[in-house]
């Protein structure tokens, strides 16, 4: 007879995912590490009940050395996914975390982290509470009535970005679900958010359990190897290729695959371009590494981009950034060939696929390759290498400050965290100016140094996602960048680090609004509007006087110790003494260019953002005069 445990819906899934582990390469590590919540009427007598069960020693009430399932305290849903994912992230997606939340605003603030998530294939496991299963008190508090559906709630919300996802309304339905969630978790291709909505009355709901439901489970995270006609066809692409060029993705890095990508660059001498999502994958000083491609990359890349007669695309997306709205890759008869986990990805841009793991592809190309002595021509070698000499003089000029007691450019700003930082540190960034500057001009020292989320390129993730990378790996130095904008969208989590004691560095950069949505505004004729914080002038527009609001006060008034930058050399001062605290600590600096994007070098490749085809306003009568002509640029890979 099968022994069982009695234990409510919610204790047992805590139990189980106690016990769930992942292995890769022979290294095993826990899949679901910790807990984020946020409790409300729908989740705090199921999951929290649940959750300081588990967090005590079983009969007793001390809590030991190292909880069975830790436990962190959250300001604000959303943020609480974007921590979870900054984890994940840093664990090579081998370890994540779970965020709980009350029915209601709880469960829909988890909307925005979700989609994150599982745009950057980042596995988050969110448990938020739903309405009765039994529908018994209908309607509760927070629920949405749906007359024509009486099964709908808030969370079915959360189906079209999550990729798995089940409502528990039954306890013996919870097996099934819970181990399709850790499937999908762990499955390199598929992972993303994996939403289990948990009916309140459910959660609380006692079971007898079948004892091998709470068994310790291993996921083994595949690498699936290259088919073998595959490989040959690709093979004979890259022989054949006289200007080949790779574009290195997420994947890469997913992957794990640095190592594999700089020992195939160097023995071929083929450059390697990078997506922001693969910045890193070289690090700056390789020989074959030319920086970011697209509309935010380096005009290096840019330029091998529109010659190359073969793209190589290594765990890509090929967003629009990437190719630069379908306008980057010139060459007539350009063809590519999409080394990818996914085959779906893997046949973009008409592409040839080769579906494999990363690591493992390279290595069977570099195989096959090495038995011919492949290598490009020692000509092309060296004119992406003056290119790119040329371009790292560029990144000099934009980080030199001459005066050192004047108010910092934000390229400036980014030239003195350079000069301190080592391989070590790890910078967090998301959206805003600074992802453009940040993928022109950063030198990564490593191959996890740059954490740029520009697949959702959200707002707020920046502060609790460091929060996140700095649980995962704790020694380092972790730096959020954050401009005013994104800091006044989601700053509460701050008083997580706080609380936890988590010494993130935030450099909270001041220019008095959204300067790259102003940038850009005003390049499609729509002059600024709405994008700067200012007082109203007379006319009604922003464009008075700069609000007086003072962002510094407010880290420090959530905790923060702050120290403020008024020039280029107290901001040398300030990064050092930052790096050096072990407490959350901001470095507060105020750009001088107020006014504009950055002062970085300008867009190396157009972007496609349309423009009004009719309007009163001069200023959109030739920015769209302008956007017809780059249209014409636009092609189709087929």
């Amino acid at each position: 007879m099968t022994s069982t445990t009695r234990l409510t819906v919610a204790q047992a899934l805590v139990r189980f995912l106690t016990a769930q582990y992942t292995e890769r390469d022979g290294v095993r590590r826990r899949l679901i590490s910790a807990t984020w919540g946020i409790f409300g009427h729908g989740n705090v007598a199921g999951l929290g009940q649940a959750l300081i069960e588990y967090a005590t020693v079983p009969g007793g009430e001390t809590p030991p050395a190292s909880p069975v399932m830790p436990y962190h305290q959250g300001r604000n849903e959303q943020s609480m996914v974007h921590a979870a994912v900054g984890y994940a992230r840093q664990s090579n997606r081998l370890s994540a975390h779970a965020v709980t939340t009350s029915t209601g605003p709880g469960a829909t603030n988890l909307v925005t982290g979700a989609a994150l998530a599982t745009i950057n294939h980042l596995p988050v496991l969110l448990l938020p509470g739903d309405t009765f299963a039994t529908r018994v008190a209908d309607p509760v508090l927070q629920q949405l009535e749906v007359p024509y559906a009486g099964d709908v709630s808030v969370n079915d919300c959360l189906r079209p970005v999550s990729r798995y996802f089940d409502r528990i309304t039954r306890p013996e339905a919870l097996i099934p679900a819970a181990l399709n969630a850790m499937r999908v978790l762990t499955d390199p291709v598929e992972t993303g958010a994996v939403t289990l909505a948990l009916p309140q009355d459910v959660q609380a709901e006692a079971y007898d359990w079948p004892d091998e439901f709470f068994a310790e489970r291993t996921w083994y995270v595949r690498r699936p190897a290259a088919d073998p006609a595959e490989l040959a066809a690709a093979v004979g692409a890259i022989r054949a290729a006289k200007r080949p060029l790779i574009v290195a993705g997420g994947g890469v890095h997913h992957s794990r695959a640095e190592a594999a990508l700089a020992e195939f660059a160097a023995a071929t001498g083929i450059p390697v371009a990078s997506t922001q999502a693969g910045k890193g994958s070289l690090n700056h000083d390789h020989p074959q590494d030319v920086g970011g491609i697209g509309h935010t990359g380096t005009a290096t890349a840019d330029e091998l981009a529109r010659l190359a007669d073969l793209v190589i695309g290594v765990g890509t997306r090929y967003t629009d950034f990437t190719t630069a709205s379908h306008t980057l890759f010139e060459r007539p008869g350009v063809r590519f060939l999409n080394l990818n986990i996914a085959p779906y990805d893997g046949h973009k841009l008409a592409g040839q696929p080769l579906i494999a793991d990363a690591r493992g592809g390279l290595a069977a190309l570099a195989k096959k390759l090495g038995r011919h002595g492949h290598r490009v021509d020692a000509s092309y070698i060296a004119e992406y290498r003056e290119d790119k000499e040329r371009w790292e003089q560029r990144v000099d000029a934009c980080y030199e400050a001459d005066e050192p007691d004047v108010r910092p450019t934000q390229p400036q700003v980014l030239g003195a965290l350079d000069e301190i930082v080592d391989e070590s540190d790890i910078i967090v960034n998301a959206a805003g100016s600074l992802p453009g500057d940040l993928h022109k001009l950063w030198r990564t020292r490593s191959c996890d140094q740059y954490h740029l989320e520009y697949g959702y390129s959200c707002m707020g993730y920046e502060i609790p996602a460091a929060i996140g990378v700095k649980l995962a790996a704790p020694d380092r130095p972790v730096w959020a960048l954050v401009g005013d904008g994104t800091y006044l969208m989601m700053p509460t989590e701050i008083v997580t680090a706080v609380q936890e004691g988590i010494a993130i560095k935030v450099l909270l950069i001041q220019n008095h609004g959204y300067a790259s949505i102003g940038g850009l505004s005003e390049s499609v004729g729509a002059e600024r509007f709405g994008t700067a914080y200012r007082h109203r002038a007379d006319d009604g527009t922003y464009t008075g006087a700069p609000l007086p609001v003072d962002l510094a006060a407010n880290a420090a008034s959530l905790g923060m110790r702050v120290l403020r930058a008024k020039t280029v050399r107290d901001l040398r001062t300030a990064l050092a003494e930052a790096r050096a605290a072990d407490t959350p600590t901001c470095v507060y600096v105020e750009t001088e260019t107020a006014d504009t994007v950055s002062g970085a070098p300008p867009a190396q490749a157009w972007w496609d953002v349309p423009v009004a085809e009719t309007a009163a306003r001069s200023s959109a009568v030739k920015a769209r005069e302008l956007y017809e002509r780059h249209v014409t640029t636009r092609r189709r890979h087929l």
